[in-house]
């Protein structure tokens, strides 16, 4: 049953497994484990953000395509939502209209950039893609009027949704089942067809396969699982903003999740996502306490104090990239 679950993709390390079981349990039980509203946020945030952070690695770690406008789709999903609720109303029919109308904006967009934009260079692909969200962001920062301007919207949602647990749950076990799907995907013939055009675009286009169909399916996939996560995010919290889900330092937070967990693995988003998150919302956390146990020693508390946590979390992603090249997952199944 679980290899069924798995698509076969088994983790192939006994502490991998037990580091995914881990997380899998404390996402499950956080409502219970972990009481607190600080604490659910940052597992809500942990649970959409894996599927996130999967569905770039679709492109990034299996397609080997560098795309600078995954944030560009997930806000689209928020917004989408958000606009619905707030100027529609809080009803299902609302909610249901708002993202079906983002899915068909992500998927249009995904399309033209992929077929526009995948025949060129990978750089200029990139720097493509990067343009396009830039202009979404200020897009949505000017139709204040739609959008909320830089203040963004808060909106109701239906009433069932409004209990946080019932939230929680909802973001939980739908972000849970499309990382499976997921994982479906990359281990089914249209994955490994994705492999074959990452290692040699070339040799797969000599076997009959064609790279630019594959590619643009890859990216449209991924903006609507990115759509689906932003969604997810804007409904936990009933809001959505250019700073929520359209920032860049998102588009780099994700890049620096795949690289932590490991490029072209499923498993490695999981992890990934997870220690990010965790150490961006507790890392100042342990560094007041490090600063306060540390007082009277010279230097040491202004070198661990709590505002310099950026410092530091750049420091872990250097030693994490120099001890791991591969990836956590990738060194642990070694």
């Amino acid at each position: 049953m679980i290899r069924i679950l798995l698509s076969d993709d088994l983790p192939r390390s006994r502490v991998l497994s037990v580091v995914l079981l881990v997380i899998l349990i404390g996402l499950a039980a956080a409502p219970f484990v972990f009481p607190g509203t600080r604490s659910l946020n940052v597992a809500a945030k942990v649970a959409v953000f894996i599927l996130l952070v999967a569905s770039y690695d679709l492109l990034l770690g299996y397609t080997g395509v560098v795309s600078f406008a995954h944030t560009m789709f997930f806000g689209i999903g928020g917004y989408g939502v958000a606009i619905a609720a707030a100027k529609l109303g809080p009803t299902w029919w609302n909610l249901a209209l708002g993202v079906f109308l983002a899915l068909i904006l992500s998927v249009a967009l995904a399309f033209a950039i992929g077929l526009l934009s995948l025949r060129v260079r990978a750089i200029f692909f990139a720097m493509i893609t990067l343009a396009v969200a830039s202009f979404f962001q200020i897009l949505a920062s000017q139709l204040s009027e739609f959008t909320g301007g830089e203040d963004g919207l808060n909106f109701r949602l239906p009433e069932v949704l409004r209990d946080r647990l019932v939230a929680y749950y909802t973001v939980f076990v739908l972000s849970l089942v499309l990382f499976l799907v997921l994982l479906r995907i990359v281990n089914s013939p249209f994955g490994r067809v994705l492999l074959a055009v990452r290692e040699n675009e070339f040799r797969a286009e000599a076997l009959g396969y064609r790279t630019v169909i594959y590619r643009t399916g890859a990216n449209c996939l991924g903006a609507v699982l990115a759509t689906v996560a932003g969604v997810l995010y804007a409904v936990w919290l009933r809001y959505t903003g250019p700073d929520t889900t359209l920032s860049f330092s998102i588009m780099v937070d994700l890049l620096l999740m795949v690289v932590i967990g490991g490029m072209g693995t499923m498993y490695g988003a999981a992890i990934g996502a997870t220690l990010f998150v965790i150490a961006q919302n507790y890392l100042q956390d342990l560094m007041k306490l490090a600063s306060g146990a540390t007082q009277g020693i010279p230097l040491l508390p202004n070198l661990v104090h709590p505002d310099r946590w950026l410092l530091w979390l750049g420091v872990l992603f250097i030693v994490c990239v120099y001890y791991f090249p591969s990836g956590v997952v990738g060194r642990l199944r070694r």
